[in-house]
């Protein structure tokens, strides 16, 4: 197994295609597709699992919820705005990253169909 991954921005293998959960669904009828490129266990017993990979939204609003997951986003296209319950709001474009940490709420609204690379720990 190799310990250096490259990250295909446009995989060429189908995603999972989603829609937001009722209970998250603030506006619009946004979709999702993810590409999953790596799923695997922390060498940090702290983190436990890491997944990489590329995910894709179309216009809508959803409450973000992280609980115990720690996020990392870089934007490859489209815009979105990012609320954080009770503070700041960003809009976030291509070449943008940003950090969601642990216990985040807040809405997302993607502006724009978006595709962005992420890196989850839980």
């Amino acid at each position: 197994m190799t310990k250096l991954l490259p990250i295909d921005t446009a995989p060429a293998f189908a995603p999972r295609e989603d829609v937001a959960a009722p209970e998250r669904l603030i506006e619009g009828a946004p979709r999702f597709r993810t590409w999953e490129l790596d799923t695997a266990l922390a060498e940090a017993a702290q983190w436990g699992r890491i997944r990489t990979g590329i995910w894709e939204a179309t216009p809508g609003t959803t409450r973000s919820i992280k609980g115990d997951t720690f996020e990392f986003c870089q934007i490859l296209e489209g815009r979105a705005e990012i609320s954080e319950e009770n503070g700041e709001t960003h809009v976030f474009g291509p070449g943008d990253s940003f950090i969601m940490k642990p216990g985040f709420v807040g809405r997302w609204k993607t502006l724009e169909t978006l595709r962005k690379i992420f890196v989850i720990a839980s």
